[in-house]
């Protein structure tokens, strides 16, 4: 009989990262999800307040991405580890959401010029200066947290620390192609990840996961948005790539949220699965996992 495979989710109570935890937990794998706060919001994620019955099968840890001592024990015996965290403003998009932060002062903050210097790359760090490990320090308030830091720097530190584990297959949320609503920096750091753990880790299968917006009608909100962008994709389609060329990832088929979660464990699972995963390919991986079940 074969092994359980094991899967630790680092952002797994976030909309998408508690939906790989229930696309590995369809699949028996033993889950573990690692966030600050543990057990999720379930209410911001979902369109219930109460657990869905599949969450009792996920051992919901807490442990902040920046303190390596909180969760390395957590990575020894792993088939698989997914990075799921990052920003998508360096503000508390999450508050301007859901109210909590007005959205104009959020926008400010994500494209004034006063932000907290960004540390650089931490492995760079630790070579260059000599700094003790892992280089990085957590940061103390929402201003802290920039595109370097989020998207970057905390998914080296943990490729980093899943090679050491032995882990064989490291997973990244990264993103679909930029759009001119957001800033540079936002897919450049996700790309200066992907390389960087490319290059530093060769000897773990590395899939970089880069999707599209992602929906769902737990948050309507992005319902939306969704529209808007498949409208974009039709319309770009039939003139041949001309909006994309100016809107890039805005004009990109939306996926559900969920067909990405399935598309992430099915890529985990597939050794064949390497590199850089594109939106079609996600979609492909999507329908083999949803075939998977009518077997």
């Amino acid at each position: 009989m074969a092994a359980t495979k094991r899967l630790v989710v680092f952002g797994g109570n976030g909309f998408l990262g508690s939906r790989i935890c229930r696309a590995a937990v369809s699949r028996d794998w033993d889950v573990i999800s690692v966030s600050r706060s543990g057990q999720p919001h379930w209410e911001s994620i979902t369109s219930s307040p109460s657990p869905p019955p599949w969450s009792t099968r996920v051992a919901w840890e807490r442990g902040d991405i920046f303190r390596p001592e909180q969760w390395t024990s957590l990575l020894p015996g792993a088939s698989y580890v997914v990075h799921s965290l990052g920003i998508l403003l360096e503000a508390d998009y999450k508050g301007a959401i859901s109210g909590r932060e007005n959205p104009l002062s959020a926008l400010a903050r994500t494209f004034g010029g006063n932000r907290i210097p960004r540390p650089r790359n931490p492995l760079e760090r630790v070579r260059q200066e000599g700094v003790p490990e892992p280089g990085l320090e957590a940061p103390t308030s929402p201003q802290q947290l920039t595109y370097e830091l989020m998207n970057r720097d905390s998914a080296i530190l943990l490729a980093k620390e899943a090679a050491r584990a032995g882990v064989e297959t490291f997973g990244f949320v990264s993103a679909a192609a930029g759009a001119p609503v957001l800033p540079s920096r936002y897919i450049s750091t996700k790309r200066e990840a992907e390389a960087v753990i490319a290059r530093e880790f060769p000897g773990m299968r590395g899939v970089f996961f880069r999707p599209p917006f992602m929906y769902d009608e737990s948050r309507k909100v992005t319902m939306g948005i969704a529209a808007l962008a498949t409208v974009g994709s039709t319309v770009d389609g039939l003139t041949r790539g001309v909006l994309g060329g100016l809107l890039g990832a805005m004009v990109t088929k939306p996926l559900k949220v969920d067909e990405v979660a399935d598309a992430v464990v099915e890529a985990l699972s597939d050794e064949s699965v390497k590199g850089p995963v594109e939106v079609k390919q996600l979609e492909e991986l999507a329908s083999k996992a949803w075939r998977r079940t009518m077997i």
